[in-house]
């Protein structure tokens, strides 16, 4: 699994200040907090910032969480002759809700693709990660009454401390991610090409990939930036 560095441009440049004087010698007095700080940082940077890229074995494919009918359930459980399709979601995001007459969402069109997931050898698994907003609007309750109204045919299960949205890299909702039988990731990214309608989509990624990997084919796009509201994890 490889490590990305989430470092913003003013704090990586004075990191490499503070290490070029420490090493020339400036900054002598300093140099125990200077060496604390920055090992500090490093290890930060490596215990948080892990990316799945396509081809890596996922992480915690056997880590239980709550569904809203009170069981535990992990992708393990889910996946299906072919893998497993993982969809970080919430309740109240526009770009899953939708937003008035401006833009549908893409919430509509889960049960259509976790139908096609299944009849392809894929199991679904929808996932809450909103660590951050339990008390309100992904509390467990509305995760629960949510699912109920839009009729969900796959489990959706509450992401304790966004474990499972920290080791896939997930960033928004929706974030999509196809695992193989392997447990290996062989799409991230966008359902399509449209937020605003089904009927304007031209790119249905994740249903390409979807239908190309039952048949053995090559997937042509295999990975696509996510567009949606940011997780929102819990500070620590």
């Amino acid at each position: 699994m490889r490590l990305l560095k989430r470092v913003t441009v003013s704090t990586h440049t004075v990191m490499l200040y503070l290490l070029s004087n420490l090493i020339r010698g400036y900054l002598y007095p300093m140099k125990n907090f200077l060496f604390t700080f920055l090992a500090s940082t490093i290890i930060i940077v490596c215990g948080y910032a892990q990316t799945l890229d396509i081809g890596d074995h996922a992480l915690s494919t056997s880590y239980k969480m709550m569904n809203i009918d009170g069981s535990q359930v992990s992708i393990n459980d889910v996946s299906g002759e072919n893998g497993a399709l993982v969809i970080f979601t919430c309740n109240s995001c526009p770009f899953v809700v939708g937003r008035g007459e401006n833009t549908e969402g893409w919430e509509g069109r889960y049960n259509g693709i976790i139908e096609l997931a299944a009849e392809n050898g894929f199991g679904t698994l929808l996932v809450n990660s909103n660590s951050a907003r339990r008390d309100g609007s992904d509390s467990f309750v509305k995760m629960k009454n949510h699912a109920l109204e839009m009729g969900y045919l796959a489990p959706y299960v509450l992401d304790e401390e966004s474990k499972l949205a920290n080791n896939f890299d997930a960033r928004t909702t929706p974030h999509v991610f196809l695992l193989n039988s392997d447990m290996e990731l062989i799409y991230k990214g966008a359902i399509d090409d449209s937020v605003d309608s089904a009927e304007e989509v031209e790119e249905h990624f994740l249903k390409d990939a979807i239908t190309r990997s039952a048949l053995g084919k090559r997937i042509k796009t295999k990975s696509t930036k996510a567009i949606g509201c940011s997780i929102r994890r819990a500070k620590r």
